[in-house]
């Protein structure tokens, strides 16, 4: 277990997030949404999933496995999969839906795990933290020579986008707001079951930091996307396939370790 004195600041705010929106969050996308919300399974998953390839007979470990979704689609795909987060009440949630599946509370930054992975999914994660070096160097610990990550975050261009009004009219326009100062942003996500507002942290970093961190820590650049929409989403969800199919919201890179 992991206790609220041995963790970083940065996660203890995504702690208190999860462990204040996970029921919600899960019934978001597998109830309310039976098909799947926009953001993850039309925006996020077939990218990610694309990037992974075949996964089966693969060691898996899903680095921050929330609510356990990821770790059901890869299990079922052959997949060799154990996985760990920082919130208990998602945790609970995974460990109901993936019953034999190995489970732990742990940290970004501490891994809860000694053994070698030949693959790491980490899935709307890193970008909760501030320290990407440390990131990494935990990751490449735990993964095999030759071992690959494939990580989903934000855009960097998206990330300090700026609403303007012009007319009566709010527009996002990206870019102008302080793109390299690496700082921490705040969204917020309002919990439909209590109307509470909860606050979303997003560590901004410069692709050239990206890039730099991932070259210093031994890893080697193999793939990218930029995220568009599945085209399903355009019947299912049209105001936001509308959107994001204009603009770069998030990105998947997969890296190898040399």
């Amino acid at each position: 277990m992991v206790t609220l004195n041995k963790i970083s600041k940065e996660e203890r705010e995504a702690k208190v997030m999860y462990e204040n929106s996970a029921s919600f969050y899960h019934d978001y996308r597998t109830k309310i949404n039976p098909e799947g919300w926009f953001f993850n399974e039309f925006l996020e998953m077939p990218a990610t999933l694309e990037l992974l390839g075949n996964v089966k007979g693969k060691k898996v470990l899903d680095y921050g496995c929330g609510s356990g979704i990821y770790l059901k689609l890869l299990k079922e795909r052959g997949a060799n999969i154990k996985g760990f987060d920082i919130s208990e009440e998602m945790l609970k949630i995974a460990k109901k839906n993936n019953l034999g599946v190995e489970l732990k509370q742990g940290s970004g930054y501490h891994i809860p795990f000694k053994e070698k992975f030949d693959i790491i999914l980490s899935s709307l994660v890193v970008h909760y933290m501030n320290d990407w070096d440390k990131i990494f160097k935990e990751m490449a610990r735990v993964l095999n020579k030759g071992g690959e990550i494939v990580f989903f975050t934000g855009n960097p261009v998206y990330e300090v986008n700026k609403n303007m009004l012009v007319k009566g009219k709010k527009y996002k326009v990206l870019g102008i707001n302080d793109y390299f100062k690496e700082k921490v942003f705040y969204n917020s996500w309002t919990n439909p079951y209590n109307q509470k507002e909860i606050r979303v942290p997003v560590y901004h970093k410069t692709y050239e930091t990206i890039i730099k961190t991932l070259i210093r820590n031994g890893f080697e650049i193999i793939d990218y996307k930029d995220c568009f929409p599945a085209k399903a989403s355009k019947k299912l969800f049209p105001k936001e396939y509308a959107k994001y199919s204009k603009m770069p919201m998030f990105m998947v890179l997969k890296v190898r370790k040399i």
